[in-house]
């Protein structure tokens, strides 16, 4: 009879080699998952390039576009009403998002919070469009019409359970200590807070702002009760406005061929003003 030692050394190397292959096994999963998803993205910027890419001048972004069944022209005025009905969304969410943020993360005992979670999560699986129906409730019909103003709001609606999340999940990653340290200097709970914890996770929360602004640049749906649209470039957020997912949405169901091009042309833009907004947001999260 072997000694216990050496039994147990062969049973322990086979255990050691079965765990090797399945982590080898896994590896290879998870290798083929990315791959697969590569490709899909890399498909769909390709099609995206090779219907959309010829209509891509500079017409297109300094000149309105042009009436149905005439050529050329651009998306100007879509463009820009992207830029100030989302920026206008992003400034109506910003402090409700941060406050409830902060209350979830930094008063974990109040009472308000088992209910603001609730809504919270809620209202982050909601399908989009139901923030533009509550818009369209709330401003649009009592303001007597469509505006740049209630597609904002309809924006910032979706953007502040998405900032509310992500600045309670940076909050909590901020030590304890920092805010012990500033309560045994006998500062008050509201100015540890302020003075201390938000600028220590100064890098996390732009990430989530700017996160938040790439999630809402891409929908359409709530704007199609709000904003509504324009053909010609409008810079009062009273009235009707254009945006990129909305032109998007309206060229890509035309009859007309030049109008399908922009649409893809559109969507180009549009990624890349969500790429742009997600690589500053990695941009901050190492630099600030």
């Amino acid at each position: 009879m072997l000694p216990a030692g050496q039994v147990r050394r062969p049973e322990k190397e086979l255990a050691l080699r079965a765990r090797y292959r399945k982590e080898r096994f896994m590896m290879i999963l998870v290798g083929l998952g990315t791959g697969l998803a590569f490709l899909v993205l890399f498909l769909v910027i390709a099609y995206a390039l090779a219907q959309g890419a010829g209509a891509l001048n500079l017409d297109f972004f300094l000149k309105d576009m042009r009436p149905p069944g005439e050529t050329g022209g651009g998306l100007r005025q879509a463009i820009v009403g992207t830029l100030i009905v989302d920026g206008l969304g992003l400034l109506i969410a910003l402090p409700f998002g941060l406050a409830a943020g902060i209350l979830l993360a930094e008063y974990p005992d109040h009472p308000v919070n088992p209910f603001l979670r609730l809504l919270s999560d809620t209202l982050n699986g909601m399908p989009a469009i139901l923030f533009g129906l509550l818009a369209f409730v709330l401003l649009v019909k009592p303001m007597g019409g469509f505006s740049g103003l209630s597609g904002s709001f309809a924006l910032g609606f979706l953007m502040i359970p998405i900032l509310a999340r992500s600045t309670e999940g940076v909050l909590s990653l901020v030590p304890k200590e920092i805010r012990e340290a500033g309560l045994a200097l006998g500062l008050p709970r509201w100015r540890v807070i302020l003075s201390l914890v938000l600028p220590t996770a100064r890098a996390g929360l732009i990430t989530g702002v700017l996160l938040a602004f790439a999630r809402a640049a891409g929908e359409a749906a709530p704007l199609l009760f709000t904003a509504f649209g324009s053909p010609l470039l409008e810079l009062n957020p009273l009235k009707p406005m254009d945006t990129l997912p909305l032109r998007l949405f309206a060229f890509a169901i035309s009859p007309y061929d030049d109008w399908h091009r922009q649409a893809w042309a559109a969507g180009l833009v549009l990624f890349g003003l969500i790429t742009l907004t997600s690589l500053l947001a990695r941009w901050a999260s190492r630099r600030i």
